[in-house]
Parts: C-alpha cells; sequence; structure tokens
C-alpha cells in the first residue's frame, strides 16, 4: 500500500516537473518566434514590395553601396586585426614599461562609439579646425592651395575612425586566447631557438586564430551596423543606403530590399567564422592556471612596445576624450538646460527598460535550456540569439513592418465597426524601440545569464526538487541569488550597448523624440559637435564601466 502511494507520488511529482519544464519550452519558443519575426518581415518585404525598385537600385546605387561596405569590412578588419593581435600578444608575453596601465587602457576605446570619434577627428583636422589652422600659423601658408592636408571624410578616414573603436573585439579575444596558451609550448619554442617574434609568428598566431576569427567577424559586423560614421563622412555604405531609400526616396520596399543584401552579408561573416574555426579545438592543460613567463624587452625594443600601445591609446580615447571634455566645459551652460535633461532621461529610461526586459528574457532562454538540454530547444536559442547580427538598420525596417500593419488593421478595425480611430499603438512609439533594443541585445543578456547559471551544480536542482520545490520556485530560492552577479552584469552591459544604439533609434523613433544618441547625431550633422559634447561626454562616462569590468576578468583569467 505504502508503495503504492510512493509510486502515485512520484508520478505526480514527474508531472508536476514535466508540466513546468513544458511552460518554460513554450515560452522559448515564443521569444524565438518574435525574435525572428522581424528578419522574416524583411525578407517578406523585399519578395513582396508595394513599389519595386529594385531594377533601379541595381543598376544605380546598389553596386557602389556593396562595393563601398566590402571595402569597408576590409580595411576595417585588417587595421583592427593588426591593432589587436599585436597588442594583445605585447600585453600578454612581454614585460615593458607600462604594460599595467596598457592591459585595460586599450580595452577603453570600447566605451567610445564611432560616430563620436568621428565628430571630434573631423572637428579637429578639417580646414578650419586647430590642426591646419597651426600648421598655417607655423609655416606661413594662406590658404589650402600652398599645401596638402590629408582628407578625414573619406571611406580612408572612415576605416581609420572605425579601426580605433572596434580593434578591442579583437584585442579581448586575441588576449584571452593567449592567456589560454601553456607555458610549456612557449618553453618549448624559447628552447628551439625562436626569438620573440618567431615564436610570436609560429605558435601563438596560429593557436589563436579561432579566438582572432570571432573578433573580426564581430568587427564586421559592427562595420555593418555603423550608420553614423558613414553618414557624416557622406560614405554610401548600405546602412546609410537603407536610411537614403527609406526616408528620402520613400520606399520602405527598396530598403527592406537593401536590407536582405545586409543580411545576407551577416550570414557570410557567421558562416566564414565558423569555417575558420572548425577543427581547431583546444584543451586547457595542467599549466593553465600556472603564471605566464613574459619575454622582458630592453632598450628600444622596450620602449618601441610602449610607443606603440601609448600611440593606440592616445589616438582611440585620449585624444576624443580629452576634446569632449573641453568641448563640454566650455559649453557647459548652453548645453545644461531642461531640453538635455529630458533627453538624457530618454535615453535612460529606454535603455533600462530594454536591459531589464532583455534580462528577463536571457533568464528564461538560459534556465529552459537548463531545464531541458534537448537539441531542439538549443536550436530555439540559437535563433533567439540572433538579434545581435542584425545591423541596426535592419532591424528598424524588420520592427516597423510587423507593427505598422498591426496598427493599421487594428486601425482598420475599429473605424469599420466603431468610428474610432486607434492610432498609432505600436509603430511610431517608444515601444518599437525597447523592441528593437531587447532583439538587438538579447544575446548579451543571455551569454552573461547562461555562463553564470553553467557555474551551478546540478545537484542544487535535484536537491531542491526533493524538497518539493516546481521549476520556478528552485529558480526563485536557489538559482537567481546565486546568479545576481551575471544577471547584473548582463544588465549592464546591454544598457550601455542601448544609450549608444543609433540606426534603430533614428529610424524608429516618435515625432519630436531623442535619446543622447540621436542629439549628438543632429547636433554634429549640422557641425555643431560642441554643443553636443555633453552628451557624447555622457555616453562614453556610462560605457567605461562595463568596460573596466570587462578587463579585470579577462586579467583574472590567468596571472601573468
Amino acid at each position: 500500500m505504502n508503495s503504492s502511494i510512493s509510486a502515485i507520488s512520484a508520478e505526480n511529482a514527474l508531472l508536476r516537473k514535466t508540466g513546468s519544464h513544458s511552460r518554460w519550452l513554450s515560452g522559448a519558443l515564443i521569444i524565438a518566434f518574435l525574435v525572428t519575426l522581424p528578419v522574416a518581415s524583411v525578407f517578406y518585404l523585399a519578395l513582396f514590395p508595394s513599389e519595386n525598385i529594385w531594377a533601379h537600385l541595381a543598376a544605380t546605387v546598389l553596386p557602389t553601396y556593396i562595393w563601398t561596405t566590402l571595402t569597408l569590412m576590409l580595411g576595417v578588419g585588417a587595421l583592427s586585426v593588426l591593432i589587436g593581435v599585436s597588442t594583445a600578444w605585447l600585453i600578454t608575453m612581454c614585460e615593458f614599461p607600462g604594460r599595467r596601465f596598457f592591459e585595460w587602457a586599450l580595452l577603453l576605446p570600447f566605451a567610445v562609439p564611432a560616430y563620436v570619434i568621428a565628430y571630434v577627428y573631423t572637428d579637429l583636422l578639417e580646414y578650419a579646425g586647430p590642426v591646419q589652422i597651426a600648421l598655417r600659423s607655423l609655416f606661413g601658408w594662406s590658404s589650402y592651395q600652398d599645401y596638402w592636408f590629408p582628407d578625414i571624410r573619406t571611406i580612408g578616414g572612415a576605416i581609420l575612425m572605425l579601426s580605433l573603436v572596434l580593434y578591442p573585439y579583437v584585442y579581448m579575444m586575441a588576449r584571452a586566447s593567449f592567456l589560454e596558451h601553456s607555458s610549456n609550448i612557449s618553453a618549448a619554442s624559447r628552447t628551439l631557438g625562436c626569438t620573440p617574434l618567431q615564436s610570436f609568428i609560429r605558435v601563438s598566431l596560429p593557436m589563436a586564430r579561432p579566438a582572432i576569427a570571432v573578433g573580426l567577424s564581430l568587427v564586421s559586423m559592427e562595420t555593418i551596423n555603423d550608420f553614423g560614421t558613414v553618414d557624416y563622412f557622406a560614405v554610401k555604405s548600405l546602412s546609410a543606403g537603407i536610411y537614403d531609400t527609406w526616408l528620402n526616396m520613400n520606399n520602405l520596399g527598396g530598403a527592406a530590399q537593401i536590407a536582405s543584401m545586409m543580411l545576407i552579408f551577416v550570414v557570410l561573416l557567421i558562416s566564414l567564422e565558423r569555417i575558420g574555426r572548425a577543427k581547431q579545438k583546444q584543451f586547457d592543460s595542467a599549466d593553465r592556471y600556472q603564471s605566464l613567463v613574459a619575454y622582458r624587452l630592453t632598450g628600444w625594443h622596450a620602449w618601441s612596445a610602449t610607443g606603440v600601445c601609448l600611440l593606440t591609446f592616445i589616438a582611440g580615447f585620449a585624444i576624443p576624450f580629452a576634446v569632449l571634455c573641453s568641448y563640454a566645459i566650455d559649453n557647459f551652460s548652453s548645453s545644461w538646460n531642461e531640453q538635455f535633461l529630458s533627453i538624457a532621461g530618454n535615453s535612460f529610461v529606454l535603455s533600462l527598460s530594454a536591459a531589464l526586459i532583455a534580462c528577463l528574457i536571457g533568464l528564461v532562454l538560459a534556465y529552459s535550456k537548463r531545464l531541458s538540454p534537448s537539441k531542439g530547444l538549443q536550436g530555439v536559442v540559437r535563433v533567439a540569439n540572433l538579434g545581435y547580427a542584425l545591423p541596426g538598420a535592419v532591424l528598424a525596417i524588420g520592427v516597423m513592418i510587423p507593427f505598422a500593419a498591426f496598427d493599421n488593421s487594428l486601425d482598420a478595425f475599429f473605424r469599420e465597426h466603431f468610428d474610432i480611430s486607434t492610432g498609432l499603438l505600436l509603430s511610431g512609439t517608444v515601444t518599437a524601440i525597447i523592441f528593437a533594443y531587447v532583439v538587438r541585445f538579447l544575446t548579451v543578456a543571455h551569454g552573461s545569464i547562461e555562463s553564470s547559471l553553467a557555474k551551478v551544480t546540478p545537484n542544487m536542482d535535484m536537491a531542491s526538487h526533493s524538497l518539493g520545490h516546481n521549476s520556478l520556485q528552485t529558480l526563485l530560492k536557489v538559482h537567481l541569488p546565486l546568479i545576481r552577479g551575471g544577471i547584473l552584469t548582463g544588465t549592464l552591459v546591454v544598457f550601455v550597448d542601448c544609450m549608444k544604439e543609433l540606426p534603430a533609434t533614428l529610424i524608429l523613433r516618435p515625432f519630436n523624440f531623442d535619446t543622447l544618441a540621436t542629439y549628438v547625431y543632429q547636433f554634429a550633422s549640422d557641425e555643431m559637435i560642441e554643443e553636443s559634447a555633453l552628451g557624447a561626454l555622457l555616453i562614453v562616462l556610462v560605457g567605461l564601466v562595463p568596460v573596466i569590468l570587462l578587463s579585470r576578468s579577462i586579467t583574472a583569467s590567468r596571472k601573468v
């Protein structure tokens, strides 16, 4: 009798557990559907536009957009790899003056949006800027015909500006890989007579290739996504083409067709990155957590290493930060007003709302995967994480299409049956911006939470279930206290990314609604960078917090 009661109780517990798991799985499926909706919408409108101008685009501007985008990707990728890999190896494997400072300082350009650094350097280097004024005064030149000075507002200038703020992707990936290398391998290369440079080329670089490929793919996707820099420099990339086709030519279908081309680029990048990492598995060695023995550089080698790192830090962060501080102080009285506070409040509210929602959804995905680690659910989670690969301009179109369709259908229904207009409930509202933020940065939140959740032993789950707790109770009472660090980190990083996001915000924002990113963009576009300096400086300062946390986590992975 007792055994029968026990069997029934066990069966009921299993049913409760299965039902709870199915609800988590259903939640993950709904999330994946919502995230893929913008992508499906872009392709649908591209295939069935109301006014098909594809032939016109293909015959006129599309080849220029594609060629320019490819040139940007190749240029920024090559320069970012050169800067990121070289500095990462110097910081990790060599001892020279200033190394401890540069190991975190070289990540600081992460906090500077590409469009901000473009505005700053243009203001410094243009004909009426302080650099050329000083040169004319020093050498007695009277006009631009007396000398030659490189024009920063070119595709070469865009490549340089983007590289200065995107190389940290490669730097942090390469540095993390170098920190994981076995000390025995480095020692073996030395005993075989390899110089530090030969050891880098023959040993360190091939082993770090998978990590470098990941960093390069991230750099390329951010290059495709950039709008502020290419628009300011009048570089005709695919991102700028979407904005021009949609808002200037008033053709959403044509913009969707260009957006579909961008998605193809992204898919190719992801595929190439995975191919580059194929069969490149590495495993921890016995000396994984021993201190690395760094090459001690002396003489001009040491000072050259210091010079390379110092130049990178000055160009990527010190100069833009100093200029913004100077402009912000000079124009503080005119910039700090009720309008600025309202715009800053818009940015903080939108970014915080999106960060909290993204982390909540990321928690649902991570916990669902923990409860049911099947291949099907893993595929669902991967689909839900596609948003980060979507350029902001593409995502904006993908959000606008279903939201506008919903608003128009609902408005038509109420007009027909109740003679009432519902207006815009989703499209053209802050709801659309928050949804776009969540879709784009869900991957960041999910990754942070999943990595923390993976460190919690499954024994904790079994102990909780044995005490009669269901999945939700286990999450609330057991997991949340243990993974609050990962949740906080994910929230913070998503918050900062939302603060910097420009293309999606620029397209989806309501009328007369601005964030700090659009505020800076509008002033800089009107050649009024000084007036926008306070907003740009605030974006940079907010971005410094996750950069510092990131630097600490990388350095803590191994003693050097």
